[in-house]
């Protein structure tokens, strides 16, 4: 059976993971909330550490920003993208590595840390927790950590109503509609509830669970889709300010689980 890294190599290989945050409106709305929610909680002289960096979209705008960042990535082939990018910018470091085993990292180390990925392909139980584990015990007391993770109502609504829903829900949710969680998904979704649950004996107070690209992405498909440009700054600033209502969190795609490590 192949392996999670291969799996998830495999996907990237073939992806263009850049190109979707800048082109689509649905990754330009994510780009954009999840900006705003970093820029809370780190400042110029911040020391950060992304931890699934992808090709450095993130990584690279904070440095050029003036943040001291490190970017680890699983892929190769997006490392690689992240370094030629990144090439000529002194405050930014790469690694390859894996968001469960962060041992190259001392402990209390970085002022914000940034996991915005790793969380979408760990499916075992264990490989969550120490993800999450590592990035709680590199982040400095008081320091603010960000986990992206996708809702699995949303996996649903973006992907199984063309005629395919008995298999969606079938791969998603067990007999009694419990999320299901295995590698060969690729993607993992969960109930929201379900992913606050995973922090509630870690030693991190949490700030926020927010939204950050809302219903975009399956509407995205219709062809009488369209935000202008004028609109979308607009549009974009009116959907921060409803990013974290409870009701509406079901239904965005991607979403972040923000904490802040205990003193």
């Amino acid at each position: 059976m192949s392996t999670r890294k291969e799996i998830v190599s495999g996907f990237y290989d073939r992806a263009d993971e850049d190109a979707r945050l800048r082109k689509t409106r649905h990754g330009q709305l994510e780009y954009a909330t999840t900006m705003a929610y970093i820029h809370r909680y780190a400042g110029s002289q911040s020391k950060v550490l992304e931890v699934g960096a992808g090709t450095g979209r993130y990584s690279i705008a904070l440095a050029k920003e003036g943040m001291r960042v490190t970017a680890v990535e699983l892929v190769e082939s997006n490392l690689a993208v992240l370094r030629e990018n990144s090439r000529g910018i002194n405050n930014i470091e790469s690694y390859q590595g894996d968001a469960t085993d962060l041992g190259r990292f001392p402990g209390d180390s970085f002022d914000v840390t940034l996991l915005l990925g790793p969380m979408y392909h760990l499916y075992e139980a264990d490989e969550v927790n120490r993800a999450i584990d590592e990035a709680i015990r590199v982040t400095k007391p008081g320091g603010v950590i960000l986990f992206a993770f996708i809702s699995v109502y949303a996996i649903m609504y973006a992907n199984y109503l063309q005629g395919n829903w008995a298999a969606g829900q079938e791969e998603n949710f067990t007999a009694d509609y419990q999320a299901r969680h295995f590698k060969e998904q690729l993607f993992t979704g969960y109930d929201v509830v379900e992913f606050e649950r995973l922090f509630e004996k870690k030693p991190v107070a949490w700030i926020t669970t927010a939204g950050v690209d809302g219903l975009l992405e399956p509407i995205e498909e219709r062809l009488d889709f369209s935000i202008r440009d004028e609109d979308f700054d607009a549009f974009a600033a009116w959907y921060l300010t409803f990013a974290e209502k409870r009701e509406l969190l079901g239904n965005t795609n991607h979403l972040l689980y923000i904490c802040r490590k205990n003193q």
